[in-house]
């Protein structure tokens, strides 16, 4: 019996992918450096110390890696303020219905908690949530497990009555390895094959996922 959903934020809730991508571009041109999109999508699901060690492998060891998140963030937050946050198609409907049902949900995500709230207050959809946890308030990030433990045990489930809903294969990896089934909505890479047999299904938007928890929780 599935009990609780557990939401990444990132690429799965907000279609923020595209355009943290694209601010990182903005942010790097007046420093004469570029980055392209097969080095962005390495980073996609990492924790914050997996981020700067794959930018420090590319732009070298003194690299000014805070300062560039920080503008990076910065210049999203500008994008969201002024054109709003851009969220991910069927999500609305997924966590009505989630809500209707009695459902336990909960945030996991990496982004620290100061970008969380905010971003979640910013497109209307903090009240569809019992609970989160960031990145800031975990010891090991994704792919360890750690993040979707901890979760279970603030919604009082065991991992068999959860179910984990990823785009990354970090996220992936991490649901897999705490045992709790994961549904993966692919945002800009496609899980490769070591990371599809780990998922219990591969779907294209978040609306798929209410028949999925319908047959889950009939069987």
């Amino acid at each position: 019996m599935i009990k609780a959903v557990i939401f990444d934020m990132d690429g799965l809730m907000i279609d923020s992918e595209r355009v943290t991508f694209e601010s990182y571009q903005e942010v790097l041109k007046p420093m004469g450096l570029t980055m392209s999109e097969e080095f962005y999508v390495t980073l996609l699901g990492k924790p914050v110390k997996g981020i700067f060690e794959r930018f420090y492998d590319v732009y070298g060891k003194d690299f000014p890696i805070e300062d560039v998140i920080r503008e990076c963030h910065n210049v999203m937050a500008k994008r969201f303020e002024t054109y709003g946050v851009p969220i991910k198609k069927g999500l609305k409907e997924l966590l009505y219905y989630l809500k209707k049902n009695n459902y336990k949900t909960i945030v996991a995500t990496s982004s620290n908690r100061d970008r969380v709230d905010i971003i979640l207050k910013q497109a209307g959809i903090t009240q569809y949530f019992d609970d989160s946890i960031c990145g800031d308030e975990v010891s090991h990030g994704k792919p360890d497990p750690e993040v979707f433990l901890k979760s279970c045990q603030k919604l009082n489930v065991s991992p068999d009555q959860a179910i984990v809903l990823e785009d990354s294969e970090s996220g992936i990896t991490a649901s897999y390895n705490a045992h709790i089934k994961v549904i993966c909505i692919p945002d800009m890479k496609y899980p490769e094959k070591q990371y599809q047999q780990m998922t219990y299904k591969i779907l294209d938007n978040l609306e798929n996922v209410i028949p999925i928890i319908k047959d889950l929780n009939t069987k």
